[in-house]
C-alpha cells in the first residue's frame, strides 16, 4: 500500500487540528505540525508561546535559511515515516506545497469556516499564550500577518475542499468523503 498523505490548509481556527485529532484515531495516521518546530524553538530558549512569537520566529528563520526551509523539513519528515497515513497541519505558502506535492500519495486538503465561527473556536481552545485575551479586531489583524496571507492562494490549489461551518459530524463525513475518492 501506498502512502497517503493530506497536507491541510486553512486559516486560523479553521479545523486543521480537529480534522488531525480524527484521522490519528480513526486511521492510526501520524500527524506533522508545521507549527511544531517553532514551538520547539520558543520551547528551548524558555520564550512564550504566542502567535506573535511565532510569526517573527518563522520570518526569521525563513529570511535567514530560506523560504523553503520548513517546507523541506516536512517532506523529509514525510518521506522518512514509515507510517501509511500522514496528516500535515498548517500548509500555508506556495513555498510550503512545492516539495509536498512531488511525494507520491500528497493531496492538498483547505478547509474553512465563517470568520466569526473560527474567532469563536480560538478563544475556547486556549492553544497559544494570547489566544484567550484576544478581541475580533485582534483575531482580524492576525489574518493579515505575513504567515496568513498566502492560505487563501494555496487554498485555491486544492483538490479537495472542505465547510467547516457544521457539525462535528458534518466535518467527520466530509473527510470519509475525502477518503473514500482516494482509496
Amino acid at each position: 500500500m501506498n502512502k497517503i498523505i493530506l497536507g491541510l490548509v486553512g486559516p486560523i481556527a479553521s479545523g486543521k487540528g480537529t480534522v488531525c485529532e480524527y484521522l490519528q484515531e480513526k486511521n492510526k495516521a501520524q500527524t506533522f505540525r508545521f507549527s511544531s518546530m517553532l514551538r520547539d524553538v520558543l520551547d528551548r530558549f524558555y520564550i512564550e508561546q504566542s502567535r506573535k512569537n511565532m510569526q517573527a520566529l518563522s520570518s526569521s528563520l525563513r529570511e535567514t535559511f530560506g523560504d523553503e526551509l520548513m517546507a523541506k523539513t516536512i517532506a523529509n519528515d514525510t518521506t522518512n515515516s514509515t507510517n501509511k497515513f500522514i496528516v500535515l497541519d498548517g500548509v500555508r505558502r506556495l513555498p510550503d506545497i512545492k516539495y509536498l506535492k512531488e511525494i507520491k500519495g500528497f493531496y492538498l486538503v483547505a478547509i474553512n469556516a465563517e470568520q466569526k465561527i473560527r474567532f469563536e473556536r480560538i478563544i475556547k481552545r486556549d492553544e497559544n499564550t494570547d489566544d484567550t485575551k484576544k478581541t475580533f479586531e485582534q483575531f482580524q489583524s492576525d489574518e493579515l500577518q505575513e504567515a496568513e496571507v498566502q492560505i487563501k492562494e494555496v487554498a485555491d490549489t486544492a483538490q479537495f475542499h472542505i465547510d467547516n461551518n457544521g457539525s462535528i459530524e458534518d466535518l467527520h463525513q466530509q473527510i470519509d468523503k475525502i477518503l473514500n475518492k482516494i482509496s
